[in-house]
Order: C-alpha cells, then sequence, then structure tokens
C-alpha cells in the first residue's frame, strides 16, 4: 500500500482542484495505492480519502474507468490526451465521500478493460471482475470503513457496461449504479436483472461509439466492443426491473453556454429519492463524454468522441441521485 498527498500528485492541476469550502479554505485529498490478490493475480485500485472524511461509515463511490482509460484518470491524476477528468475528486472534497477506483485487466487488444455482459465484445478482459469487485466492496467495508449501506458504482463507457453487470450479479450490496455512455448489451452473457435497484444513465444522442439507437459499439481505433440495445432500452430495462411506471417526470436544464451546441434533459421514475428511481440524463447532440460545466475537451478528442455537455455536472447529477439511496431492504 503507498500513500500519496492528492496536493503533490494532483500538482499540474494547479489549486483549482481543492473544492472551496463555506471557510473558503481549500480542501485536499489523500490518494492510497492498494491491491488485492485475486486469482488472476494482483488486483490494483486507488483510493480518495478526503480531508475530513469521516472514520467509520463513509459513503463510498466506485469508479469504474472505460475501455482503455485507467483508475488514475477516473480520479483526476491522468490524462486522456491533454484532458483530465477531475469532476468526482473535487465533489469527493466538497461531499466528503470516499471514491475507490479499480483498473481493469487487459483486454486481447492489450488496453485495459472490464468483463461486462456483452458476449460479442471479443476485446473485453476474461477476468473474475465481478467477484474482483464483490471483494473488493468487502474489503472496503471491513478495513477502510465504507458504510455498506451506501456503496455505489458509477461506471464510463466499458466501465459502464461493467457497472451494469454488478448491478445485475451484486446488486443487493449496491445502493444504487450510475452509467455513463455504455448501453445493455444486444448479446449478454449474464441473466436479466431480478434485484430492484436505483439506476442513473447518462446518454449523448450523438455518440458515434456507443450509438444512442443502439447497434455496433467501437470505432476505428476500438475494434471487436460488440453491440448494445439503444439507450432507450437499456433505460427502459432497468425501469421495468424496478416496477416503476412508465411515464417519467421531465425537466430540460437551463442552457449556461450560448456556445454549446447540446442541450441537456432529465427524466425520473419513482418520485421518492430514498427508494428506488431511475434517471436518464439524455444528452441532445452530446457525445460519449461526460457532461462537465467546468471541463472542456480540446478539439481533437472533440473529434474522436464529440461534444461535451455543460449544464449539467455528470459527477455532481449521480451523487444527487445516490446520496439519499441505501441498500433495499436497509432503511
Amino acid at each position: 500500500m503507498k500513500r500519496r498527498a492528492a496536493g503533490l500528485a494532483l500538482a499540474a492541476a494547479g489549486a483549482a482542484l481543492g473544492a472551496i469550502g463555506s471557510s473558503g479554505a481549500a480542501q485536499a485529498s489523500t490518494i492510497v495505492d492498494h491491491t488485492l490478490l485475486r486469482p488472476e493475480g494482483r488486483r490494483h485500485y486507488l483510493v480518495v480519502e478526503p480531508d475530513r472524511l469521516a472514520r467509520s461509515n463513509r459513503p463510498t463511490v466506485i469508479l469504474l474507468h472505460g475501455h482503455g482509460a485507467s483508475a488514475a484518470f477516473m480520479i483526476g491524476i491522468d490524462s486522456f490526451g491533454t484532458y483530465k477528468a477531475q469532476d468526482w475528486i473535487r465533489l469527493a472534497e466538497r461531499e466528503r465521500v470516499m471514491l475507490i477506483a479499480p483498473d481493469g485487466i487487459k483486454g486481447s487488444d492489450g488496453k485495459r478493460a472490464w468483463n461486462d455482459c456483452r458476449a460479442d465484445a471479443a476485446s473485453n478482459a476474461t477476468s473474475d471482475d465481478v467477484g474482483f469487485l464483490a471483494a473488493l466492496i468487502d474489503n472496503a467495508v471491513n478495513e477502510l470503513g465504507a458504510d455498506p449501506e451506501r456503496i455505489y458504482v458509477y461506471g464510463s463507457s466499458n466501465g459502464g457496461g461493467m457497472a451494469y453487470r454488478v448491478g445485475i450479479e451484486l446488486g443487493p450490496k449496491l445502493a444504487a449504479i450510475g452509467v455513463q455512455s455504455a448501453l445493455m448489451p444486444m448479446s449478454s452473457h449474464c441473466k436479466p436483472p431480478n434485484h430492484p435497484l436505483s439506476v442513473f444513465v447518462a446518454h449523448g444522442t450523438a455518440d458515434r461509439i456507443a450509438p444512442f439507437n443502439g447497434g455496433k459499439v467501437g470505432h476505428w481505433l476500438l475494434r471487436d466492443r460488440g453491440s448494445g440495445v439503444s439507450a432507450d432500452e437499456s433505460v427502459a430495462v432497468w425501469r421495468r426491473n424496478a416496477g416503476l411506471p412508465e411515464t417519467p417526470v421531465s425537466f430540460r436544464l437551463p442552457h449556461l453556454q450560448s456556445s454549446d451546441p447540446t442541450s441537456a434533459t432529465r427524466y425520473v421514475w419513482g418520485s421518492d429519492p430514498a427508494r428506488v428511481q431511475v434517471e436518464f440524463m439524455r444528452i441532445e447532440g452530446g457525445g460519449h463524454v461526460q457532461p462537465s460545466k467546468q471541463e472542456e475537451l480540446p478539439w481533437i478528442l472533440r473529434k474522436l468522441v464529440g461534444n461535451m455537455n455543460h449544464d449539467v455536472d455528470a459527477a455532481e447529477e449521480a451523487w444527487n441521485f445516490f446520496k439519499d439511496k441505501r441498500v433495499i431492504g436497509v432503511r
């Protein structure tokens, strides 16, 4: 186990990384490297412990990276090109949430990946990632002070597909899952979900990698990534699983930047935020990237993944959805 101060690890990010509290003082985090011995070998994960985090009963969000990304990218200490995604660590420092970011294992294309439910994604990892994440949750509760009633999983792209899988197979351990830019599989080696679970989904209508209307997943840099059903059907699977009514409450978010070609609409099924709900954040014109009010993609990444929405922070929206929810049957 290796401990490092986030202020040092993130020096290149500048002072803006620390969230500003009501006193005006910058907050910071400690980032700790961990490994967990599994049948496939040692698995690596990072733990973010914000200052003034409670010693026990810590609300915990597990962040799952996309295909070819990393745990370090998910918490903002590594970049994709010149882009660093730091919304989650800012939120964790402000809300005093523990973050755990594990690394996937390399798939057949040499990129870090997760073994999600897609039966036709030949470049997925083949490791027992459900077993790994179950052991990670148990370790977080037993060794790191995680609140067993408030374990949330949030994944992007392939990590979102893995979040769907743990929602199916580890649902009783989870209070909610969040999925960014991922589809339920068209060809699946998992059973359908049968445990009511709160699910947050965000997806762009102009996503060229995980197409909004379903179909083949990937592009010329991401091959053998399988296929998925539409974003609407992905959401409907979980709505039906939760026994929620067909008609949602919808809200069009205020448009914040005149130069932003995208827009965001929130759809929510279920009226009580402390009980099972499904939320769909539809990003009209959005690409294969999470929305952010503060961050911006460099032009070369916009060419690759599409436009980023600036009307909402995906991390903020997901946490607002998560925070009142507990493991089903525990109040």
